[in-house]
């Protein structure tokens, strides 16, 4: 990013792919590239950024915490 974005819904639509690829890998792992942890506060802010993202460019099934109930409700016979 060139410039700081103005508002959230500014931040929001400047995370690329690989931003948002990037959250997800620190989130996971607890620690961001350079190996330093997140703290809780940039833990929430982190998954806030990726749901926020997840809600602007991914489909139902791509989206975190996605639960494919078809599958669910075939094995249970209903």
């Amino acid at each position: 990013m060139s410039e700081a974005p103005d508002n959230l819904q500014a931040l929001l639509a400047s995370i690329t792919p690989e931003i948002h690829q990037n959250l997800k890998r620190a989130v996971e792992l607890g620690r961001w590239e350079n190996g330093e942890r997140l703290s809780p506060e940039q833990v929430e802010l982190c998954l806030q950024a990726i749901i926020a993202y997840d809600e602007m460019h991914l489909s139902a099934e791509e989206k975190v915490g996605y639960i494919d109930r078809s599958k669910i409700k075939n094995k249970s016979g209903h």
